[in-house]
């Protein structure tokens, strides 16, 4: 393991905002933040909004500095990376942001029922040879739906195409989920401001390249 690795999982474990549950804790339901997020940790009772698959945690730092009347949480399992997150919000003193580093298919372990309001899932793997791993497979929108409160908000926001058309064809329309607003290339629209607030270091690459980024927002 590179030695900038193990710097930072070390430095990882100084960070206040970040948990790393064991396995074994979620699965005999010990995580002891799961349904008191609001009171334990945030100490208030905004609505808390997840960023799945963070990777650096740039989207959960920029909506966090963007909303500080809501709590984020971005999830990943990828410490390493969650490291630049996690060291951004500290030199911002944001105290409206959390991590967490585990697997997104024991999310349901995490949160109680209605205890989410929104999710963002931004540019996630697509992959391709593998549909029961995507993020907006029917097996994973069921677990979203086991912590998200009565219609609450899913944004899928990707680069890639196959990954919008499986999600929107796929999944969505067949069974009946309640799609809101989708478009096959976002900054097409003056409308969705929100979907634009914030761009990833990859997304600025790809809209320089003429690329097009896919949106779907849907419950």
């Amino acid at each position: 393991m590179a030695k900038n690795k193990l710097e930072r999982f070390a430095e990882n474990n100084t960070f206040p905002n970040l948990f790393q549950p064991q396995y074994g804790d979620l699965m005999q339901d010990m995580f002891p933040l799961k349904g008191h997020w609001r009171e334990m940790f945030f100490k208030n009772n905004n609505s808390i909004v997840l960023e799945l698959g963070c990777g650096k945690g740039e989207y959960s730092v920029g909506l966090a500095k963007k909303y500080p009347q809501k709590n984020f949480i971005g999830i990943d399992i990828k410490g390493a990376r969650m490291w630049r997150g996690l060291k951004t919000a500290q030199e911002g003193n944001l105290t409206n942001i959390a991590f967490i580093r585990t697997h997104i298919q024991l999310i349901e372990f995490c949160f109680a029922a209605n205890e989410v309001d929104e999710i963002w899932i931004t540019f996630p793997d697509p992959q391709l040879k593998k549909p029961n791993k995507r993020l907006t497979s029917l097996r994973f929108l069921i677990r979203y739906g086991k912590i998200l409160k009565p219609n609450g908000i899913i944004h899928l926001k990707t680069d890639s195409y196959e990954l919008y058309d499986y999600t929107l064809n796929e999944v969505l329309l067949p069974n009946h989920k309640k799609v809101l607003f989708n478009t096959d290339n976002l900054y097409a629209y003056d409308q969705m401001m929100e979907a634009k607030e914030i761009k990833t270091f990859y997304e600025s690459i790809y809209l320089a390249k003429g690329k097009p980024i896919t949106y779907i927002e849907f419950y």
